[in-house]
């Protein structure tokens, strides 16, 4: 009533004498009343039905990248995406350049993805952008097929070795990944990669890269649409519709994390690559450790005595090392009174008894 009633409510009601606290009756005010409510009704139904509009932006980009989360995670689809996103980052580099400079055009293509450019500069300011796409987009697709089997060649007689050997203890084996600056450990079901011939390496890897940057760029994504729902409602002053300002911002948001998740999901899967020099090695070295350590675990009889020797030979280095003598604190012992009662329990004072 203080918003929508009428000042002329109040001056009726000291008019007619009323007090405070007595019913009211009078038809004039309960209609006032309905009408106070139902125009508060209304500017709540307007103030919900506008932020349902708001979300409804939110939801279809919700959609579509959970569509791709959940074809990473579950694998379906998830070669088509894989492709697509190749394609897309092909379309990006060719169109960014535009025939305008060819090393430029080269750079990017090693910068970005790791490969030499499978057109030569003559070919490159001659053919068409469709036809320099389909040419890139084939080379990064051949070239990834290459670095898969690689991967699989390298690592898959070590995922044998501990399959065979101790399938009974591990599930997993773990394969350490990286491209010179980033490290990725990579967890592969030993059962799945025997049986797939090292397949499953590349969909397991696959999965969780994609899985990693589509939560990385879509927490990203979140922080700027609220930004720009906090900054939209400026539009007001420009006398435009902020609804309409935020769709049409929120869109472009969206196409360039689309551009830049491609991107950045198509370099990680081109770089990374196994450390063969030092990690096939180090995993001889954990594999023969582990079998000696089970070899002595089984073949130990006498442990007990094996253990009490160690620990008296443990004991011996203690015992040769120098000692410190730790310095012991200074008490001092409580004085007894000259009237306090002695401490030998005769019941005399002590000046009377031992302090005589």
């Amino acid at each position: 009533m203080r918003k929508f009633g009428s000042e002329r409510i109040a001056k009726l009601m000291d008019r007619m004498g009323l007090k405070e606290g007595e019913v009211i009756t009078h038809s004039m005010v309960s209609k006032s009343i309905e009408r106070a409510q139902k125009k508060v009704e209304e500017n709540n139904f307007g103030i919900r039905k506008r932020l349902l509009e708001y979300d409804d932006v939110m939801n279809a980009q919700r959609k579509a990248i959970y569509r791709k989360r959940r074809n990473a995670l579950f694998g379906d689809r998830l070669d088509l995406d894989i492709d697509n996103m190749f394609y897309d980052v092909a379309e990006s580099i060719v169109y960014a350049h535009n025939k305008t400079d060819f090393h430029s055009f080269e750079e990017e293509l090693i910068r970005v993805v790791g490969i030499q450019s499978p057109i030569s500069e003559v070919e490159f300011s001659t053919m068409d952008d469709h036809s320099i796409v389909e040419k890139v987009y084939h080379e990064l697709i051949s070239s990834y097929n290459r670095k898969n089997a690689k991967i699989a060649e390298l690592a898959l007689p070590q995922i044998k070795h501990v399959h065979e050997t101790m399938s009974d203890k591990y599930q997993n084996i773990v394969l350490p990944l990286t491209d010179g600056r980033k490290e990725m450990q990579l967890v592969i079901n030993l059962e799945k990669a025997v049986k797939s011939e090292g397949k499953e390496i590349a969909t397991s890897f696959e999965k969780n890269i994609i899985l990693g940057m589509i939560d990385n760029e879509w927490k990203e994504h979140l922080r700027e649409m609220d930004d720009l729902r906090s900054a939209v409602h400026n539009a007001q002053y420009e006398q435009k519709d902020p609804l309409l300002v935020y769709k049409l911002e929120s869109f472009e948001l969206f196409k360039a994390m689309l551009a830049r998740l491609n991107a950045e999901t198509m370099e990680m899967l081109m770089k990374l690559n196994l450390k063969v020099s030092d990690e096939i090695q180090s995993t001889n070295k954990s594999i023969n450790q582990q079998s000696n350590y089970d070899k002595a675990k089984v073949s130990s009889s006498s442990s007990q005595e094996e253990v009490q020797g160690r620990e008296g030979y443990r004991e011996a280095i203690d015992n040769s090392a120098p000692q410190q003598v730790k310095q012991q604190p200074v008490t001092v012992e409580k004085t007894v009174g000259r009237n306090d009662p002695c401490p030998c329990g005769s019941g005399k004072k002590y000046k009377q008894c031992h302090g005589k």
